[in-house]
């Protein structure tokens, strides 16, 4: 298994060498560990390679501002560029790379395979997040680690792993953040206030949820905020997100799916989380998909909602069945 890293290590050190102009992307509505691995690469290569041209690119989420900033570039006046995919497995949700001509692809991500298969693919679902597995790469390669890159890291890691709590957390996941914390020497305690300070306005809304939260008797929960409850307590649709790992530990739910509508975009989203029936695979009949036990979808009918939550539904009721028997 170390052999075969080994040279997939030099398969991907080779491929960005090869190229002058780099553009990195990463999935649509992005959390933590989608622009942190961003970030994170793009800055260790522009440290390593000077020479090269090397933009992260997407749209920019303002509470995740702290991260570093993306880069706003003609991506049509690029020539012969390497696109480096990065926390997302399909084509549809990119964001940001419409007018991109690529020459090649190399995609590191910890999601199921899809469509997208890069020329050079590290794919590895059993990795906490796709932020660990940049965090190996740079730490056993020649690239440049720096203090900002693996802070970046370090908080993408415990995004994506619930602050390791989640089952995609595992020894290989502490050996890295082991390794992480000695090689660079990060102060790793303030970096939580980014990730989990709240404001009283979002803990008297998620005090809404707790208390508006349908429990079917399969323990699927389901709840839909439209923009009048946003309204009313002042909050955007991406707190919705915020809210969903804080439902983890309850003990009537087995599953549980937020959909709110974001006016501005006039669609609806769904944030899907589970605690023991597969999820990522109904998920992706409507169009939607992810982990097995953490997934979304997005959809302009609510229709479509209503009928992914049914689904979920029964889909806890054969997870108990088969469990009980």
């Amino acid at each position: 298994m170390v052999s075969i890293i080994k040279e997939l290590y030099k398969k991907i050190l080779k491929i960005i060498k090869d190229y002058d102009e780099i553009v990195l992307v990463r999935h649509i509505s992005p959390d933590p560990d989608a622009i942190a691995s961003q970030i994170a690469l793009r800055d260790s290569i522009k440290l390593t390679y000077p020479e090269k041209k090397v933009y992260a690119v997407g749209a920019g989420v303002h509470k995740f501002k702290y991260l570093g900033n993306l880069d706003k570039v003609n991506l049509s006046e690029l020539s012969n560029a390497l696109l480096i995919v990065l926390d997302v497995p399909n084509f549809a949700r990119l964001d940001g790379v419409e007018d991109l001509e690529y020459q090649a692809i190399l995609k590191i991500d910890h999601h199921p395979a899809e469509d997208i298969i890069g020329d050079v693919d590290w794919t590895d679902d059993t990795k906490s997040s796709t932020c660990e597995m940049i965090a190996n790469l740079i730490m056993d390669t020649k690239l440049v680690m720096d203090q900002k890159i693996a802070e970046n890291l370090y908080i993408g890691m415990v995004f994506d792993s619930d602050r390791f709590l989640l089952q995609n957390t595992s020894l290989d996941t502490f050996k890295t953040v082991c390794n992480l914390l000695e090689s660079s020497k990060i102060n790793f305690i303030p970096l939580y206030d980014n990730l989990y300070e709240r404001s009283i306005v979002e803990e008297k809304f998620r005090a809404y949820l707790v208390n508006n939260i349908e429990i079917s008797e399969n323990k699927f929960g389901y709840i839909f905020v439209d923009a009048d409850i946003l309204k009313k307590y002042g909050v955007e649709p991406t707190i919705v997100s915020n809210q969903v790992n804080n439902f983890y530990f309850i003990k009537e739910l087995i599953c549980w799916m937020f959909v709110v509508y974001d006016e501005r975009n006039g669609i609806y989203k769904a944030n899907i989380r589970s605690r023991g029936p597969v999820i990522n695979e109904v998920a992706s009949k409507y169009n939607g998909g992810g982990h097995k036990f953490a997934s979304g979808c997005r959809n302009a009918d609510y229709k479509v909602m209503e009928k992914l939550a049914k689904d979920l539904d029964e889909t806890c009721k054969d997870y108990i069945t088969k469990e009980t028997n």
